[in-house]
């Protein structure tokens, strides 16, 4: 009918009708994969809409030439035209073209790697698709946005989406793209393990793709199915679709899925030991990743090929391919704003960093004295803790400095609105409540912590410090020796890997390396260990021994009676070294453990990376410590019967006491059942080591006084010591929402807002030598891959804190009572260093009868610079 149509506008001189018919025909050969034809069409077009001034015409057009090159692999192409149209649309102000064009230039930077400058795109298109009620426009934004957390490891985030977009495609009949969201949904539930879910929603994809004759959707769809299988070990049926996909992917010329395919047969091939074939497919897939920009499917296939030449024994080549993939990823890492976001993508790729390290380290077996084993170890330390190392880089900087404040006033306004329903989650959790409720209220919280991170993200894009700031690299192994380590030290760093793991013992002058096991032995012991760690009874020597032969053993030589720094690695990062066993030590009976404690022969501080210890010294070097000597917030009051207030009224104990119990919970980020009852051996403690401070030199704030608007107060400042014994919460799954609890009530009954948030952590100024968090698991938080444990150390930190005391788990309040007397009477009277003094008291409670099990003082660690 186009082909009829077109000579009849020509005879007639309708050029109106003409360029419509020319991009007609273009959009039909598009559809079927014939791009080439496409684009000549397209490009007859556009000059007959720019001829005669049809503005809109010409905007359309110039996108859909965009599309084109995008789906040829051609983003730079892609872009420009993108960007010619953008304009257009926005003088003539078509919404809903300006919109549209804002996704399409969002998914392009999305393929090439850009992920925050995609986000950024996207979130401009949103709203306006929803504002001129563009129901598929918003699915296609929400399916973008998807795409973006998908691949920077924020599944969650990214199903989340999906399911929006969902019911949009199915409600405008859009019948191609609600198969490709079923396919992405069946994609994020392959990653998170969800096999049969996966499956469920592929099959319901692949009929659906077939139907509207989407060769392409078709042919991802079952690239999908075939990696499916192939985590699932079933090899061969991961090659049969991977088999059906390639040819679709090829005839719609989807470059880039094709290399994706490509890939991922070479990888099936590789693990059945068809090195040739596997080769021969990645060499396929690596041009044609390039070709398109696709930077992450490159860096990829460059690891597998890495690989590949190690399992061939050609370590040489398989390490200069391995650069070329970390080159890529330290990249694409750069170009993220977002520091959550910047820290799950860096998790996501922790293999490459892994098989680098392996391979340096097989090098360093053949070739001993060539250094492979100090490259090994930088290659570690860049792998972990790159957000703290950034983060103390940017606290000193004082990024906020010169950002538009109506971008602060932003941030200070979603803080209050994830509080406020943080505070409706926990009326509703104290009263009746449906699911459904529940449900909606955790949506929106994500939500509004979605749009937080982006928010700071965009503040430090838009910070005039940071655009100049130079971030710290990390540290080889002469500069650990120089600006990390003394003579009494030595750094014992780990690398848990899949098939092998690693451990390097450096001191000033030296280093030595040692193979270990693989990581899932280590971490099953580790793992079982730190729950005996857990119960008042002494933990099973035959495990500890076990454990610490393993980690310790093959150092032991090398240990003497010096300061330990440990440098974690996976479950090794929950184990307090200091209840350990000497290794290789003679059974003891001088304790009633039955074994001699690392403790013993050592000061042990833990670490998340050398390099962080370096960055402190060189940002707070130079500060003079505070003209104060303690201050301490303790007994804090949590409950509306507690004795404590002077007068109770029926306000406060009648009819509503049920609506002011959920009012004590104020703005608490907890779960059900977390019970927040007085802890009155806090009061003990406090007064302890108050009267261990000269007169004038403490500030004492208990009971009331012990709130949250203190911590922000100006003069805490000039504190040296800042000490909280209080409840600590954990909220491993939001990180941010984790924090300390502080009194709830003031003394005339009203409730008040005490918990102290990641977020207000951070936004402190507490500039204090050391910070002591007496309270449970205050050293914990989400296991970041990359970064450890992500958690209140490095929100006290950021405020300024030189070194954190920190718990690893649930402890005892009277045994901590007892320790922390103990602690501050050696620091403040003997006047020992933090570590030392930790110690000492340490080594006083496992002398006890009473206190010598693990389990009353081994939970705390001290954390960071221990000079």
């Amino acid at each position: 009918y186009y082909n009829q149509a077109l000579p009849l506008s020509r005879a007639v001189g309708d050029r109106q009708g003409e360029a419509t018919t020319l991009t007609g025909i273009g959009a039909v050969y598009s559809d079927l994969g014939e791009k080439q034809q496409a684009l000549d069409y397209y490009n007859q077009a556009l000059p007959i809409f720019q001829a005669i001034g049809d503005r809109e015409g010409e905007a359309q057009t110039l996108t859909a030439i965009g599309s084109v090159y995008s789906n040829l692999g051609e983003k730079q192409q892609a872009l420009e035209y993108y960007n010619q149209a953008l304009p257009i649309f926005q003088a003539i102000g078509d919404r809903e073209g300006e919109a549209q064009t804002l996704t399409a230039i969002g998914s392009v930077y999305s393929n090439l790697g850009e992920k925050q400058q995609a986000l950024d795109y996207f979130n401009q298109a949103l709203p306006i698709f929803q504002s001129v009620g563009d129901r598929g426009g918003e699915a296609a934004t929400l399916t973008g946005i998807s795409g973006v957390y998908n691949t920077l490891g924020e599944k969650q985030q990214a199903l989340d989406y999906l399911y929006q977009a969902l019911p949009l495609f199915q409600a405008v009949g859009s019948r191609g793209r609600e198969a490709a969201t079923l396919n992405n949904i069946g994609s994020v539930y392959s990653d998170l393990g969800e096999k049969q879910q996966a499956l469920d929603y592929f099959n319901q994809a692949l009929p659906l793709l077939r139907a509207v004759g989407d060769r392409g959707g078709e042919g991802a769809t079952l690239n999908n199915i075939g990696y499916l299988y192939d985590t699932l070990g079933k090899k061969q049926q991961a090659l049969d679709y991977y088999n059906q996909a390639l040819p679709l992917s090829r005839a719609v010329e989807n470059r880039s899925m094709e290399a994706t395919t490509l890939n991922n047969i070479g990888a099936v091939y590789s693990d059945l030991g068809e090195q040739q074939q596997a080769l021969d497919y990645y060499n396929q897939a690596l041009p044609l990743s390039r070709a398109v920009e696709n930077r992450s499917m490159e860096a990829t296939t460059l690891s597998n090929l890495a690989s590949l030449e190690r399992d061939r024994g050609n370590f040489e080549k398989a390490v200069s391919q391995i650069q070329a993939s970390i080159e890529i990823v330290e990249d694409l890492r750069s170009k993220i704003g977002s520091q959550e976001l910047r820290t799950s993508y860096f998790a996501t790729v922790q293999g490459f960093y892994k098989l680098y390290i392996d391979l340096l380290m097989q090098l360093h077996r053949q070739n001993p004295n060539q250094g492979y084993d100090a490259q090994a170890l930088h290659i570690s330390e860049r792998a972990r803790a790159r957000s703290l190392l950034e983060l103390l880089a940017e606290a000193n900087a004082d990024i906020r400095s010169g950002v538009d404040p109506e971008l602060l006033e932003r941030e200070r306004n979603l803080l209050q609105q994830i509080n406020a329903l943080e505070h409706r989650r926990h009326q509703l959790a104290s009263s009746q409540y449906s699911q459904s409720e529940m449900d909606e209220i955790e949506a929106q919280s994500q939500g509004l912590l979605a749009q937080l991170d982006r928010l700071e993200a965009q503040i430090r894009i838009n910070s005039p410090r940071y655009a100049d700031l130079k971030y710290p690299e990390p540290l080889t192994l002469s500069e650990m020796q120089q600006q990390v380590l003394d003579e009494e030290t030595v750094l014992l760093q780990y690398s848990l890997g899949e098939e092998r793991s690693y451990v390097w013992a450096v001191t000033k002058d030296s280093m030595t390396s040692y193979e270990l096991p693989s990581a899932i032995f280590i971490h099953a012991l580790a793992r079982q260990f730190y729950e005996q760690l857990q119960s008042p009874s002494a933990p099973s020597r035959e495990l500890a021994l076990q454990l610490s032969q393993l980690v310790l053993g093959p150092v032991a030589a090398q240990l003497g009676n010096k300061r330990l720094l440990v440098v974690g690695d996976g479950a090794l990062q929950y184990v307090p070294f200091a209840a350990l066993p000497v290794p290789n030590a003679p059974e003891t009976n001088d304790n009633l453990l039955g074994y001699t404690p690392l403790l013993v022969q050592h000061e042990i501080v833990t670490l998340s990376s050398a390099s962080t210890v370096a960055i402190s010294r060189r940002t707070l070097g130079n500060r003079s410590p505070g003209n104060k000597m303690l201050a301490v917030l303790a007994d804090p009051v949590f409950e509306e019967n507690d004795p404590r207030f002077k007068e109770v009224t029926a306000h406060h104990h009648g009819a509503d006491g049920l609506q002011d119990r959920s009012l004590e919970r104020s703005l608490l980020g907890i779960g059900e059942g977390t019970s927040l009852s007085r802890l009155p051996y806090t009061r003990e403690e406090a007064e302890a080591i108050l009267a261990l401070v000269p007169e004038g030199q403490g500030l004492q704030a208990l009971d009331f006084e012990a709130e949250r608007e203190l911590m922000s107060r100006a003069d805490l400042a000039d504190y040296q010591i800042v000490h909280l014994a209080t409840h600590g919460l954990l909220n491993e799954e939001s990180p941010e929402l984790s924090g300390l609890v502080l009194s709830l009530f003031e003394e005339s009954g009203e409730p008040e807002n005490g918990f102290l948030r990641l977020h207000d952590i951070f936004n402190l100024n507490l500039p204090a030598e050391l910070v002591v968090l007496s309270a449970c698991e205050t050293g914990l938080g989400e296991e970041v891959g990359g970064e450890g444990l992500v958690g209140l150390t490095r929100g006290f930190m950021y405020a300024g804190a030189r070194r954190v005391v920190v718990s690893l788990w649930k402890v005892n309040d009277v045994a901590t009572s007892r320790l922390m007397a103990k602690f501050y009477q050696k620091m403040l009277e003997e006047q020992l260093n933090p570590v030392v003094a930790l110690r000492a008291a340490q080594l006083e409670m496992l002398q006890s009868p009473t206190w010598h099990s693990p389990y009353f003082w081994a939970a705390f660690t001290v954390q960071g610079d221990w000079r």
